[in-house]
């Protein structure tokens, strides 16, 4: 599977029904999204994120690959899925304090995927606080030995709260737990939030060199699965680290990506419009 970040532009284009001009429009010219789209030119920072803000990705609203069961309810679940992937957070929290709800959860399992979905409808709705509460009932449960995906998006949640806090060692130490030996585990798509929120999280610490690694470890990981899921979002968050980096004088070290960022940074010509 192609998962480079021409092809990922030209993906996520087509899945949002959206023609080259329309989505070049008031951007580039079509012309300049063809050869973006084909590999034959690496759009600046600036433009990359015009394009991917066109293309209304964004840095803090992400779904799942696949969202948690919450109930034994077939129907309770599909609403729940539904409200995330269509970021509907305030219906989201109404939907979660029904009591039919609360009354449908049967395991340790829907409870944890219960109280995580709660800490993501109070984070965009009620603020860092009532969310951190909910993320650490979530993490209260059994699982802490063999973490599951679940258990881990919980602990790189509380990171990225930690983060935005501006408590950068409570931050990393969540981190740590979210992926510590990632690589045993079996491989679901989910684990490719992991690596953006701690990348995510690092940018919003400004600490752009360690956003930067986490990005490119992102990109690698989610590649090596053969997934695409996420992809276009850690482009935009590595145009976001790359403009940020450049307003700020920052000397990046040398990468995987270096190439991609010197790209970013130095806009290439082509003539053939």
């Amino acid at each position: 599977m192609a998962t480079d970040f021409s092809a990922i532009l030209k993906q996520t284009r087509h899945q949002q029904h959206l023609t080259q001009k329309q989505l070049a429009s008031g951007i580039c010219s079509q012309p300049m999204l063809s050869a973006i789209e084909h590999g034959r030119y690496m759009p600046n920072a600036q433009l990359l994120i015009a394009l991917c803000q066109r293309l209304k990705l964004s840095l803090d609203q992400i779904s799942l690959a696949q969202n948690f069961n919450i109930s034994a309810n077939q129907n309770f679940d599909q609403t729940l899925n539904d409200l995330c992937n269509q970021h509907h957070y305030q219906q989201l929290l109404t939907f979660l304090a029904q009591d039919s709800v609360l009354a449908s959860i049967q395991t340790d399992q829907q409870t944890q995927a219960y109280y995580y979905y709660l800490g993501v409808a109070k984070l965009h709705t009620q603020g860092l606080t009532a969310a951190k509460e909910s993320l650490q009932l979530s993490l209260a449960g059994p699982g802490a030995q063999n973490p599951t995906t679940l258990t881990r998006l919980g602990q790189a949640s509380l990171g990225y709260i930690a983060a935005a806090e501006n408590l950068p060692q409570t931050a990393a130490k969540n981190f740590t737990l979210a992926v510590k030996a990632l690589a045993e585990t079996n491989y679901d798509a989910n684990q490719n939030v992991l690596f953006y929120l701690i990348a995510l999280g690092y940018f919003k610490l400004n600490q752009l060199q360690a956003s930067l690694d986490w990005v490119n470890q992102g990109i690698e990981f989610t590649s090596d699965h053969d997934s695409h899921y996420l992809l276009a979002n850690y482009y935009y968050l590595l145009a976001r680290v790359a403009q940020a980096s450049a307003q700020s004088d920052l000397q990046l070290e040398a990468s995987q990506r270096q190439t991609f960022i010197q790209d970013l940074f130095h806009e290439k010509i082509f003539k053939d419009f």
